[in-house]
Order: structure tokens, then C-alpha cells, then sequence
């Protein structure tokens, strides 16, 4: 059983085949699927399908991209949602200073926002990282001790890697891994523990080689996970069971 810790069916390319896609994901063993948000109205759309769908859950937060989105009313909205039964992190929060959609200070400001909201709320965030990994090492050091989570598709460097475990994250993998010039991820896989590790997909978007040019969903997560059976000579279900066991115990599901 495989579980997807990063997906995000409610996108508006899973509209014509949402329920064949959550079926394909089952006949691969992906029963486990997060739906995560990145505004008010994703969000909403990942509690609904998680209250629709058994073994699903949900993620609420402001993306980056979003950040000037984040009000005082957003965030009484975002705490309303985060107290949800099947609501088990807020995210994807974060910081994005490649595509720079939102200014870099307001970024920051809503980033902390949420992640005192996190604190408060005795929850764990999902972090999204775009080519400012010392920022957010910065801001997540204010909050050490009082937050834990994932760093979600990474894609930094080893450093980064242990800077973030030794603050009580885990680290996600996506398909950009089985990716031909993705040298340095395969490497950290191999460099860091399995008990630090979980996987996602990050549909629709970053298939995996094999299938790169399409659209992505929840079907291909044991293509990453075989990926990481290699790199850790071991066998696909033993990365299936770690990694089911790392993602329930981060996200408190009995």
C-alpha cells in the first residue's frame, strides 16, 4: 500500500476523469492519496474529496504564488478549515523566489503567518521551496521545536537536506528523480535515512521519465518508489511500507 503525500486531484485536469483517475491510483496499490491546497477555494475542494473518497485527506494553506491572498479574513477561513477531521497539515506554504508571482516580503509574511497558525493549531506544514532555501531555513529556525513537516518535491542540496531533518522534517520525493540528469536527488536518497523519506507525485504536474509528457496522477507513485527501492537495494514493499509509516506518523493518522 502506497501513499501518495502530495497530489492535487482537485486541479481542473482531473475534471473529465476524476473517478477512473482515483480507480487507476487504487489498482496500483496508492489507496493513501493528500490533496493539497493553495488557496481558500482548493482547499475547500481537498476536504470535499477526502470527505468523499476513504483514505484520502487534506492539506489547507496559501501558496506562495498566493501570498498577497492572505488576509485576516483568509487566515480566521484557514483556521476554520485546519480544524477539519481529515485536514492533516496546512500547505502548501512556503516560498518562491523563482517565479517571484508574489514579492519576496510578502511572501515571508505570509509564510510565518501560516506557520504560527501551524504552531497554534498543534499541526504540520508542508513547505514549498523555490530557490530560496536560506530564507526559509532563517524563518523555520525562529519556529524550531514548535513545528515539524515535509519539504515537498525537493529538489536542493544534501545540506539543505540534514539542515531540514535536524529541524524535524521529512523529505519528499517526486518524480523528478527518475529524471536522467537528477543526479544529486538520487544521491541524497541514498545518503539519507529511510525513515526521513516520504513520496508524492505533485500531480499533474512532474511525471516520471517514463511517462514524462503526461499529464501526472497518483498511479505512477510506485514508479518513484521503485526508483528508491533501487537506490536503497531494497525491495519495492519495503519502501512502501516505510514510507506509508513515515507519512501516517507526520500526519497523526491512526
Amino acid at each position: 500500500m502506497f501513499f501518495d503525500t502530495h497530489a492535487h486531484l482537485q486541479w481542473k485536469s482531473f475534471d473529465i476523469d476524476r473517478e477512473s483517475t482515483i480507480k487507476r491510483a487504487k489498482n496500483h496499490d496508492v489507496f493513501n492519496i493528500l490533496n493539497i491546497g493553495v488557496d481558500i477555494d482548493s482547499s475547500c475542494k481537498a476536504i470535499d474529496l477526502a470527505n468523499q473518497n476513504p483514505g484520502f485527506f487534506a492539506t489547507v494553506g496559501i501558496h506562495p504564488h498566493n501570498a498577497n491572498l492572505l488576509n485576516e479574513k483568509t487566515l480566521k477561513i484557514l483556521k476554520e478549515l485546519s480544524e477539519n477531521r481529515i485536514t492533516v497539515a496546512l500547505g502548501e506554504i512556503g516560498l518562491d523566489f523563482y517565479r517571484n508571482f508574489s514579492p519576496k516580503e510578502i511572501q515571508k509574511e505570509a509564510f510565518k503567518k501560516q506557520l504560527i497558525l501551524a504552531s497554534d493549531q498543534n499541526i504540520p506544514v508542508i513547505i514549498h521551496n523555490r530557490q530560496a532555501e536560506s530564507d526559509i531555513l532563517a524563518i523555520l529556525l525562529e519556529f524550531k521545536g514548535k513545528i515539524k513537516g515535509i519539504m515537498h518535491c525537493f529538489s536542493g542540496a544534501i545540506d539543505f537536506a540534514q539542515k531540514s531533518i535536524d529541524l524535524g522534517f521529512l523529505i519528499s520525493f517526486a518524480g523528478n528523480i527518475t529524471y536522467p540528469k537528477a543526479h544529486n536527488l538520487r544521491e541524497i536518497v541514498q545518503q539519507i535515512n529511510l525513515e526521513n523519506i516520504l513520496i508524492e507525485t505533485d500531480c499533474p504536474w512532474l511525471s516520471p521519465q517514463s511517462v514524462r509528457g503526461t499529464r501526472n496522477e497518483p498511479c505512477y507513485l510506485p514508479i518513484i518508489a521503485q526508483e528508491i527501492a533501487e537506490l536503497k537495494n531494497l525491495s519495492l514493499e519495503e519502501i512502501a511500507q516505510a514510507t506509508t509509516k513515515n507519512s501516517k506518523k507526520i500526519f497523526n493518522i491512526k
